[in-house]
């Protein structure tokens, strides 16, 4: 890893993703968590702080380790274990129907194939599980989306992998997940290219 991806660019989104918006919409989402928790893309431990108070255990995996002293303090900061693996989503290390829960907050964008990381998903939840998710992605508006698609070269390269155009609704129903509710709305706080948002819960197909 470049200086930029392994020093710069974690440090950049630690600042952004502790804004008190971002951390307004992980307290509304984790709050209702318990039991079993499985978090992809854990990064630099944000979540953690927002998990209610049913929570038993997090495992979180995520290819990239950053600021390992942040995540440490975070994680030494709540009452429940986290075990945390560096591992990729697509190939999660867990058995079948392992955990209550699933929780993806702003990674689908940057995992490289995350149709088959959400059919993973889907094998480790139980089968009354829930996978809660909540991701910027492609606008419905057409003219946004198309700046989308033009501008996300340089976001790819920028965001160390993040996409600004992925449907995260279809990616989701494209695997063994139904969606059960979804929220759509933009981040008043960040441009609409980068701010439109899909907040939602998926269970496992019958």
């Amino acid at each position: 890893m470049g200086l930029y991806a392994s020093y710069i660019f974690p440090r950049l989104m630690d600042y952004v993703m502790r804004g008190e918006e971002f951390q307004r919409l992980r307290r509304e989402l984790l709050q209702q968590v318990s039991g079993e928790v499985l978090e992809i893309g854990i990064g630099t431990g944000l979540n953690l702080a927002h998990y209610g108070p049913n929570v038993s255990r997090v495992r979180a995996v995520d290819p990239a380790s950053m600021l390992s002293a942040r995540v440490a303090e975070r994680r030494a900061a709540v009452q429940f274990p986290v075990e945390i693996t560096h591992q990729e989503a697509e190939r999660l290390p867990y058995g079948d129907q392992t955990f209550d829960t699933v929780v993806s907050t702003w990674t689908l964008c940057t995992i490289p194939d995350p149709v088959l990381a959400l059919r993973e998903v889907g094998r480790v939840l139980k089968p009354r599980g829930r996978f809660l998710f909540l991701e910027h992605g492609r606008s419905d508006d057409h003219k946004i989306a198309v700046w989308q698609d033009r501008l996300n070269p340089i976001q790819n390269v920028l965001g160390c992998g993040c996409n600004l155009n992925r449907q995260i609704d279809q990616l989701i129903t494209q695997s063994d997940l139904k969606i059960a509710h979804l929220d759509r709305f933009s981040m008043p706080s960040l441009p609409r290219l980068a701010g439109e948002m899909y907040r939602g819960t998926a269970v496992k197909e019958n």
